[in-house]
């Protein structure tokens, strides 16, 4: 079983760039399905998640090349709209996004229910009423979604509570509908934004994203595009939390400050001081700071993938925070390998209470999502003495080049098989 090795107690300094954001990657090139013509997108990160979605793409019938400098060509010309492999939807819950663009392309789609990290629940209602609202028949059984339409028509669809992967299947189904959609309560994440940035320059049109309410007039095709998908923030966050807890000075080049505010006002907060350009982040920290309440939120509030790596943080900081989790009910599995580390962390039903100690120790601990695993090795960073982190396939899920990056950065990390 792969793992890393961390001698923790380390300052971490130097300057990273920031990776392309694998939550915008990975719709864009579910979109790809709706294009008539070649995609051509830039700054796509090379991740164990995107190579899982161009095997369904492949699968699927496209031609797909990936090129190391994060350069992706994409011809979904041939593309049929045969069943998606369960073996392949299973890996990854960003499979799913196929199903809006397969409806828009073919009027129908049949695609199992995604797997991914067990972080709560992901139910897919909300995208299954948007389909019908647009006038498309669903059925699920036995874990699989199959849907069909004669046509496509716009409506106004509701959502009942802000859903990320909705909005985005809703929203790409639209894109080929007769007539205007209006989805209301609309998630309004930068992810989300930047897929809708990808599909208007593919020809498509859409207004508001960014807001609570996204309108879409159909059109009768699009095409091809060249396209640069957007920095990733929870990427940008988890080094930020790592440097302020181990100390440090970083500087994080090509990544997005507006996207990241909730994020830089809780280091303010917490003393801990930022410098920001419009496309830099710079860092410093001597490892003192201050405990901090905070509760996830949609965006613009604050991010849900970053809890955990919060939560890492703040094991040390002076005094009690505490952190409510309102978006995933599963989110606080990763508290018990923590706890093996020193940590002080009670849960109380949907929150932590993490009262700050001096230091960690190293221990053997085990990453069971993607984010969790980014707070193991924030806190075996930081810890005294050595720890051994397992389960880094979801860690690898979600972070470019995560080892040589730290590396870099001056911590003792080393990736054993």
């Amino acid at each position: 079983m792969a793992k890393y090795i961390i001698d923790g107690g380390r300052p971490l300094k130097g300057k990273i760039n920031a990776s392309g954001a694998k939550n915008a990657a990975l719709p864009i090139m579910a979109a790809s399905i709706l294009a008539s013509g070649k995609v051509y997108l830039r700054n796509v990160p090379n991740i164990s998640d995107v190579w899982v979605m161009i095997d369904l793409l492949r699968d699927m019938g496209a031609e797909v090349k990936f090129e190391p400098d994060g350069n992706l060509f994409m011809d979904t010309g041939n593309v049929k709209d045969k069943p998606a492999s369960y073996e392949l939807v299973r890996k990854i819950h960003a499979s799913f996004d196929i199903t809006g663009p397969l409806l828009a392309r073919f009027r129908r789609a049949e695609v199992p229910l995604p797997g991914g990290c067990v972080i709560g629940t992901r139910a897919v209602d909300l995208h299954i009423m948007g389909f019908e609202r647009l006038g498309i028949e669903v059925k699920l059984e036995h874990g699989i979604l199959r849907a069909k339409a004669k046509e496509i028509t716009g409506t106004k669809v509701y959502f009942s509570k802000t859903s990320v992967g909705a909005t985005k299947n809703v929203m790409m189904a639209a894109c080929l509908a007769k007539g205007e959609t209006i989805i209301e309560n609309a998630a309004c994440e930068p992810e989300v934004q930047d897929l809708a940035n990808f599909l208007n320059k593919c020809g498509a049109k859409i207004k508001g994203h960014g807001t609570k309410d996204i309108v879409i007039n159909g059109v009768d095709r699009l095409h091809g595009a060249e396209y640069s998908v957007v920095s990733d923030r929870i990427e940008t966050g988890t080094y930020l939390f790592a440097v302020a807890k181990a100390g440090g000075d970083i500087l994080i080049e090509k990544a997005n400050p507006q996207n990241l505010r909730a994020v830089l006002d809780v280091l303010a907060r917490i003393g801990v001081d930022t410098k920001v350009t419009s496309d830099t982040i710079r860092l410093k920290s001597q490892k003192k700071f201050n405990s901090v309440d905070i509760i996830t939120e949609p965006y613009p509030g604050f991010p849900t993938d970053l809890q955990p790596p919060l939560v890492a943080m703040l094991t040390t900081a002076n005094g009690t925070s505490f952190i409510e989790e309102t978006i995933f009910n599963g989110r606080f599995g990763y508290i018990d390998e923590l706890r093996r580390m020193g940590a002080d962390i009670i849960i109380r039903n949907r929150g932590a209470v993490i009262r700050g100690v001096k230091n960690l120790t190293g221990a053997p601990v085990e990453a069971y999502d993607l984010r969790a695993g980014g707070a193991l090795v924030i806190a075996a960073l930081s810890a005294n003495g050595t720890s051994e982190v397992y389960g880094i396939e979801y860690i690898e899920r979600g972070y470019e080049e995560f080892e040589r990056k730290i590396s870099s950065l001056g911590g003792i990390i080393r990736r054993v098989s």
